[in-house]
């Protein structure tokens, strides 16, 4: 009896489930979900590559330096890379009296306590300081960017979905909305209309928005997607600065369990080729 009522309640709600799916499937047919003007108006990253991609990728440490400086004159007057110090740029190709001049030459000072009357105070940089950040906290920050505080671009390329092609997209994405934007999501005062951004409406304005904005003293022409180009080379750096160090470990741990594995199968096929011949000595004494 028991089993029979067990059997009769499963019944009921598999049945249940069967008729739920079948009328939300035909809700579902009958009645498509609408997009939402963020869904319908929004764009995937461009397709765009770097030298640092895929498994063999390397840095282009004249590309990394273009791309600081598209930083140092552009961004760094709202964007902090406050896990980067002056030192670290002697990686990407600066000599140490370079890294010595960018820090001492760096237009915001770094924070610092008077020893003599113990209140905080600033001196200029040197090498061993992290870049330090454009506002005293996210107040100040907010205070001087209509209530946005910019985020720090430390790793910004590892923290954003779609990392440096995102970057990319979102520096010349910048456009006009399209006529059949809905009214409520154009964008408001202080905000730029930008589809590669979530909500559309950005309230960061274009930071790169003519060619030679930035002279770059190697001669490369500094069109708006080549400038956009290098900066998020550079942060691909910033955000992961040891990424050539971890691709050759990787081949090499690669080859060692390679080389490790042929051993293991060459020393498997000799322990079986003895253990057939003893096998066969014993048959041969047994007889």
């Amino acid at each position: 009896m028991v089993r029979i009522f067990g059997f009769l309640i499963g019944l009921f709600f598999s049945g249940w489930l069967v008729v739920s799916f079948v009328i939300g499937a035909s809700e579902f047919v009958t009645n498509p979900p609408v997009k939402s003007p963020e869904y319908a108006f929004h764009e995937e990253p461009k397709d765009i590559s770097f030298p640092s991609d895929g498994p063999l990728g390397k840095f282009d440490r004249q590309q990394l330096q273009r791309g600081f400086q598209v930083y140092k004159e552009v961004c760094a007057a709202c964007h902090s890379i406050r896990l980067v110090a002056f030192r670290n740029l002697a990686e990407i190709g600066y000599n140490e009296d370079e890294v010595k001049a960018i820090a001492a030459n760096w237009p915001i000072p770094t924070p610092d306590i008077d020893p003599a009357t113990g209140e905080m105070s600033t001196r200029p940089s040197l090498a061993a300081d992290k870049f330090p950040k454009p506002f005293a906290n996210d107040v100040a920050a907010g205070a001087a960017n209509n209530n946005a505080i910019p985020p720090d671009l430390s790793l910004i390329t590892k923290a954003r979905e779609g990392g440096a092609p995102y970057i990319y997209s979102l520096l010349t994405g910048y456009q006009e909305p399209p006529a059949d934007l809905p009214e409520a999501n154009r964008p408001g005062p202080g905000l730029h209309y930008n589809p590669y951004f979530a909500n559309l409406n950005l309230a960061m304005a274009p930071p790169i928005v003519v060619e030679d904005q930035v002279s770059y003293s190697d001669g490369t022409k500094a069109s708006i997607e080549q400038m956009s180009a290098d900066v998020s080379a550079f942060l691909i750096w910033s955000a992961e600065p040891k990424l050539e160090e971890r691709h050759q470990t990787g081949w090499a741990v690669i080859a060692f369990l390679l080389i490790a594995t042929i051993l293991a199968y060459l020393s498997y096929r000799t322990i079986w080729a003895d253990v057939k011949a003893e096998k066969k000595k014993k048959i041969a004494d047994d007889a």
